[in-house]
């Protein structure tokens, strides 16, 4: 009797740990099924402003690629350009210059076609460089801006992106305080969730806006010291003719030896 009982209290033993082993299997695979991914959790948990953070984001790539195509040294100050100006201008062949010049498309290029022509051969003293460097300066203060109209756009990019995502952080505040006035109690977890749904619009927000103020500066930067050289340029070209038509002004104040 005594052995019947063990074999059964036996047989009932194993049929519970069965039985716990078969709820943990199932209330792990039910955590597993349930586990959100990543791009869940940071991103499709931000609600409708996602869509809007992701059309910023996507104009935010789309103005860095074409500054980073239209401000290079190919489209402002070709360097092979400088050589050859520098060749025709050092012999003073003034319409040549201007006519290659004009025939580029660079910066470099249309600021000299545009300022060459004010040079004065009447003048061998100074070659009319006020003409020219006045010309320069307009020339550069009307395509710096042009110019600026599309580095200035990033700058639009890194203060909107914030605000958008405060909106939607706001909204989501909005909608979680509601519910818990519906429910009329707080669920901490509940609400924790809400909220950590509500910050992800502010989170990749200020994602967006800290790159976009990096290229800002970073264009504007390359941008003014492409406008620099090209303007040295302007000049080195005008005191290479001057240097040229006055070779023996120059020589005449240069000793040859001292005594």
């Amino acid at each position: 009797m005594k052995a019947h009982f063990l074999n059964k209290s036996s047989h009932f033993s194993k049929v519970n740990l069965t039985l716990l082993a078969t709820a943990a299997t199932s209330t792990l695979a039910l955590a597993q099924g349930t586990k959100k991914s990543v791009l869940e959790t940071y991103v499709m948990d931000g609600g409708p402003t996602m869509l809007l953070i992701l059309a910023v984001f996507l104009i935010l790539v789309a103005l860095v690629v074409y500054n980073a195509m239209n401000v290079s040294r190919a489209k402002f100050h070709p360097d092979d350009l400088k050589a050859e100006l520098m060749d025709h201008m050092t012999n003073c062949r003034v319409r040549t210059a201007i006519e290659i010049s004009a025939s580029d498309p660079s910066f470099l290029g249309r600021m000299l076609a545009f300022a060459l022509p004010n040079v004065d051969a009447t003048k061998p003293e100074d070659l009319g460089r006020e003409g020219v460097e006045v010309a320069v300066a307009d020339f550069t203060a009307n395509e710096a801006r042009k110019n600026m109209v599309w580095i200035n756009y990033i700058s639009l990019v890194a203060q909107s992106a914030p605000m958008v995502g405060l909106f939607g952080t706001v909204l989501g505040m909005v909608g979680a305080f509601a519910t818990l006035a519906e429910a009329g109690q707080a669920d901490p977890s509940q609400l924790a969730s809400k909220i950590s749904t509500a910050l992800l619009t502010t989170l990749w927000g200020l994602i967006i806006a800290i790159p976009a103020l990096v290229f800002y500066y970073m264009f504007k930067n390359k941008l003014n010291a492409f406008i620099a050289e090209a303007t040295t340029t302007s000049e080195e070209l005008v005191n290479a003719s001057l240097q040229t038509i006055n070779q023996d002004a120059y020589f005449a104040k240069i000793p040859e030896g001292l005594a």
